[in-house]
């Protein structure tokens, strides 16, 4: 028999004599605006980086790191930012968060040269490190009765979920109709508001008990996670960048006339990369070491260790590392085979959006009758089947043959994946641990994406090399843009199916490990915790 979650009394909070804060939906609002800011800000500059580079002569070695100092420096103070969160209070952190995302969005979009631009970059990313754990503790707090608990976190799946999409498509339109530096400027406004309100609406809380920081913990697993997702960067920004060499040199080749078989090498080759991973992988472990001897540590293994919640952090990565096939490479057949403009990508990509809020508003419903586990498990093979459709694609395919159906299918399955691992992963956490708890479920979700980015972008390369070579093999005119074309596509297809492989894996992960049923989400008894 599975054991319960302890109840929101575990973390030392008065319970029960309490009334739930009367503007917690309110406050979910505002704190729903910065959520979507912070996931938004990962894909929203991705469709205006050829402006990017071009309007400020960032060269193509350097222009990865517009996309690498966000997630490098977000993905690597987030548990840090979570412990800052619980201990100085998770209001402040949040106003802090996005008082500073805002001004670092702003450097940005008046920055005048690359190392402006990757210093904001940079800033952004530390400041979404503390607002992410914030909102989401935030919320962990204000709502704990069962069925409350899964609209908000409904409403937090569906801007998960489907905030990558909306990102394209802002991306798309203030690129095209505006300036890229509009990418920075829209979330000025946004910010703002959010502050503005969460001053009177947002209650304060804190994390009882001892409250002192574990600095030795907090540098090892910032310099751990950093360079893990640094090194995994480098893999993937490695493949692509031999990929584009070799394509240069079999096209100059053709035009002399002589055999075009150049192909590229794996970024699994980069030594320095590996230096990183390595590096990182053992900072992360001596970091769990440590934290296993410390009497505050800044990530107590309780809360990792747990059965349901460690499963659940498991999903979550495998899922940030499938998800990231979606988005990135879709994007890329919109754009290089079907010849869509930025802004009619973005539409394109709306589908998954739609899906994600169907089954995120089904999830929020279902969540307190069937438990998270049913609900894990079908969104899992859901968004996998949608990824397999997609592998289907080709240099013609219609977009409501395959496409549409393939990201409606994709969007209902992580709803149906987000609302119940956005649950699980915080529900017993205690009020002590919720901005930890919370900022462990981003961290899995960064690490996810950067490790899938590298191994879906070097199985991408090599699918294409292999095409390549077995085509001009075969006698076929290496100047002929359709050879080119059907190499990308052959790269693209490999990268969902192996994306929807990682999904299959999430959905067996959560089947095997999580145990946790309707019975074990907190009872109406323990749906108070004192906020304010």
């Amino acid at each position: 028999m599975t054991e319960p979650f302890p109840s929101p009394a575990a973390g030392g909070a008065p319970t029960a004599a309490d009334e739930p804060y009367e503007k917690r939906w309110l406050a979910l609002g505002v704190i729903a605006m910065t959520v979507l800011l912070v996931i938004l800000d990962a894909t929203i500059v991705n469709i205006a980086l050829p402006a990017v580079t071009a309007d400020l002569g960032i060269s193509a070695a350097s222009q990865q790191w517009i996309v690498t100092a966000y997630t490098l420096t977000f993905g690597g103070f987030l548990l840090l930012g979570g412990r800052i969160a619980d201990f100085w209070g998770r209001k402040r952190t949040y106003l802090v968060g996005a008082a500073g995302f805002a001004v670092a969005s702003a450097l940005g979009g008046i920055a005048q040269n690359e190392a402006m631009l990757f210093g904001a970059r940079a800033l952004q990313g530390v400041f979404g490190a503390l607002l992410a754990p914030a909102s989401l503790a935030l919320l962990t707090v204000l709502f704990t009765d069962p069925k409350e608990r899964a609209k908000a976190f409904g409403v937090y799946g569906a801007i998960a979920g489907g905030g990558s999409a909306v990102g394209l498509l802002l991306g798309g339109v203030l690129t095209e109709y505006a300036d890229w530096r509009w990418c920075f400027w829209v979330n000025l406004p946004v910010a703002l508001l959010a502050i503005v309100l969460a001053v009177p609406i947002v209650p304060e809380s804190k994390a009882p008990g001892d409250t002192s920081y574990d600095i030795p913990g907090a540098v090892l697993v910032t310099l751990g996670l950093g360079a893990v997702v640094y090194g995994f960067t480098r893999v993937a920004e490695a493949s692509q960048t031999n990929a584009a060499e070799a394509a240069a040199a079999n096209a100059q080749a053709a035009a002399q006339g002589a055999p075009a078989l150049v192909t590229p090498e794996s970024g699994w080759t980069d030594g320095l990369a590996w230096v990183f991973i390595v590096g990182g992988l053992l900072l992360v472990a001596l970091f769990v070491l440590l934290e296993l001897r410390t009497r505050n540590p800044l990530l107590p293994m309780r809360i990792v260790l747990d059965r349901n919640r460690g499963g659940a952090y498991l999903t979550s990565t495998l899922v940030g590392a499938g998800l990231i096939g979606a988005f990135f490479f879709l994007s890329l057949y919109f754009q290089q085979v079907l010849g869509y403009e930025p802004v009619m990508a973005g539409l394109a990509s709306l589908p998954t959006t739609l899906g994600v809020f169907v089954s995120a508003g089904a999830s929020s419903a279902l969540l307190p009758r069937v438990g998270p586990k049913p609900l894990m498990v079908l969104g899992g093979f859901l968004a996998a089947a949608g990824l397999f459709t997609l592998s289907l694609v080709g240099l013609d395919t219609g977009f409501w043959t395959l496409p549409f159906p393939g990201q409606l299918l994709l969007g209902l399955g992580l709803g149906f994946t987000f609302v119940p691992l956005s649950n699980l992963a915080l529900v017993g956490a205690g009020q002590h641990d919720a901005g930890a708890a919370s900022a462990m479920l981003n961290a899995t979700q960064q690490v996810g994406a950067s490790i899938g980015t590298a191994v879906l972008a070097s199985l991408s390369v090599a699918a294409i090399s292999t095409y390549t070579a077995d085509a001009l093999t075969s006698g076929a005119d290496p100047r002929d843009p359709a050879v080119g074309l059907a190499a990308q596509v052959e790269g693209y297809t490999t990268a969902f199916t192996w994306a929807a492989a990682l999904l299959v894996l999430g959905a067996l992960v959560a089947a095997v490990l999580i145990k946790a049923t309707k019975e074990d989400l907190p009872a109406e008894g323990d749906a108070v915790v004192h906020v304010g």
